[in-house]
């Protein structure tokens, strides 16, 4: 076989693999989610601490150390303001003008409390994670999926973070 056809066969199939992996993007864009934007990426749920040490006698200390952390990885600030953090029951927090800096991050507590820099307070009298299993799911502001951790799924049931 000659260059110049193993040159044009090799075209055509990086064409056609093009087309495949365009038409497999093209029904989330027609579905009117907006693309995520490169910062949301580096946002991530990177602990949780879904049983608050101690007896659960609804206390805001025991409810305040049931926490979710959420990070920024990279070195740009990301702007939260209308992010969601939620519970498998719908339970959710939504972040109101707060702003992560790069390489930092935010604990949110379920109880009350004062908001700071690393600390916000979901400002709740009851629990929202699951002792057994549960699954903390974060959204942007355009509700998009940015990432979420599950524990207490059995294997093929879920992932346990």
């Amino acid at each position: 076989m000659s260059v110049s056809v193993t040159a044009r066969r090799l075209t055509a199939a990086a064409a056609v693999a093009a087309a495949a992996v365009g038409a497999l993007a093209l029904p989330a864009a027609a579905a009117g989610q907006p693309a995520a934007r490169p910062h949301d990426r580096a946002v991530v749920i990177s602990d949780v601490q879904y049983d608050s040490p101690g007896r659960d006698d609804r206390s805001n200390w025991s409810l305040n150390k049931e926490w979710v952390d959420v990070t920024n990885t990279s070195r740009r600030a990301v702007n939260l303001d209308g992010w969601t953090l939620s519970d498998e029951a719908g339970h959710t927090y939504t972040f109101r003008h707060f702003r992560l800096d790069g390489r930092s991050t935010v604990r949110v507590h379920t109880g009350e409390g004062r908001d700071r820099y690393g600390d916000v307070y979901q400002d709740r009298r009851n629990y929202v994670w699951n002792n057994d299993r549960d699954t903390a799911t974060l959204r942007n502001d355009h509700g998009r999926f940015i990432d979420e951790a599950s524990w207490g799924y059995h294997r093929g049931g879920g992932h346990r973070h």
